[in-house]
């Protein structure tokens, strides 16, 4: 069974790197940078200054920079620990693959899918109340992470594994910020009086 989803993950690779051309790559390349969205970051960042009171902005801020610390940590450790070649790598498939970068680190999970993934839903998680169709914000980390598969340096279950992890670790951070913050939203004001 595990066998055979590896065989479907590596097909579906191949099938996605392949859709590729000459004409997108340039695009891609640029998508699959971390400095290209920095203006994003920052659009993240003043919107929480923006919406919340400086006191619990910056509890926020702080608390986001600890899920940061947790996704980059567990990205890194799970990758030396799993030692999956990254597709690129991978002598068996080498050859079925568009080759246009090759990193020479591990494949699982993606941090790329992680990261993107936890930052766009603690903001969302923040700002869905406060900011009307903050869900878009999630065409991010879909593009982000489907650039890492239109460069065949992840197997989809990679962006797959990471972008649950970084939903998983984003909403645990909300979580426990909400139950250890000292001050009561306007946002939790107004949920208790709907109830």
């Amino acid at each position: 069974m595990f066998k055979k989803l590896l065989t479907y993950d590596t097909e579906l690779l191949i099938f996605l790197n392949n859709l590729g051309s000459s004409y997108q790559d340039t695009f891609w390349y640029y998508i699959t940078k971390i400095w290209f969205w920095v203006p994003l970051y920052i659009f993240f960042i003043f919107m929480i200054i923006k919406r919340y009171t400086k006191q619990e902005a910056l509890r926020i801020l702080y608390t986001f920079l600890s899920l940061l610390a947790v996704t980059l940590s567990l990205t890194y450790y799970v990758k030396v620990y799993v030692l999956r070649s990254r597709p690129v790598n991978n002598k068996e498939i080498f050859e079925s693959l568009r080759i246009m970068i090759q990193p020479i680190d591990y494949s699982f999970f993606s941090g790329h899918a992680c990261n993107s993934f936890a930052i766009t839903t603690f903001f969302y998680l923040f700002m869905r109340r406060k900011m009307k169709n903050a869900w878009v914000f999630y065409l991010w980390p879909i593009l982000f992470s489907y650039s890492r598969l239109y460069f065949a340096v992840h197997f989809p279950s990679d962006v797959l594994v990471g972008a649950l992890v970084g939903i998983a670790t984003a909403i645990t951070s909300y979580n426990l910020y909400k139950k250890f913050s000292p001050k009561i939203t306007r946002d939790d004001l107004e949920v208790e009086s709907d109830s």
